[in-house]
């Protein structure tokens, strides 16, 4: 079915182009967020690292994770998750150790470097959270809202994935 279909009826065809903006819109944001932080890194003078490897610092913050509970947990796909941990671990902004237990697995966490790094981008964060609230743009209720409305369609879209297997 596309959104010209004629059996699809108004509201549908509504249903259908909304569901087609937000995922358009959640590509545009994410590939936004990404240059955001580029352009905030670049006029830190913070250079080593790309985009991706500050949100993966973020993101990680004072836990100790493994590359796999990084990818079960959703935030990275694919072999990127290696790359990114290993070029952030030879920069030092990541100390890794293998695990005691299982001696394939490897332990990350963040060096000093990597906390000051994480740090510029809560700022970041923080000074963005207080500019959409300043300017009326979204109040905490509409993010909540939004949230709440995104978890239901990652929870959706995981539940396809588990349906097709």
């Amino acid at each position: 079915m596309t959104l010209h279909d004629p059996l699809l009826d108004g509201s549908q065809k509504l249903m259908m182009a909304g569901y087609l903006d937000n995922i358009a819109l959640l590509e545009r944001l994410h590939r936004l967020l990404l240059d955001v932080i580029k352009d905030e890194f670049e006029r830190l003078s913070i250079l080593e690292i790309n985009s991706v490897q500050a949100l993966l610092l973020f993101n990680i913050g004072e836990n100790e994770v493994t590359a796999g509970e990084l990818k079960s947990r959703g935030y990275y796909q694919g072999s990127n998750v290696s790359y990114n941990l290993k070029k952030l671990v030879e920069l030092g902004f990541m100390h890794h150790q293998r695990s005691e237990i299982d001696r394939r697995s490897v332990r990350v966490r963040l060096t000093e470097k990597g906390r000051l790094v994480r740090g510029q981008l809560s700022d970041l964060f923080s000074r963005h959270a207080e500019g959409l609230a300043k300017r009326s743009l979204v109040n905490a209720e509409g993010m909540e809202h939004m949230n709440h409305s995104l978890k239901r369609i990652e929870r959706y879209w995981t539940e396809q994935i588990r349906y097709i297997y």
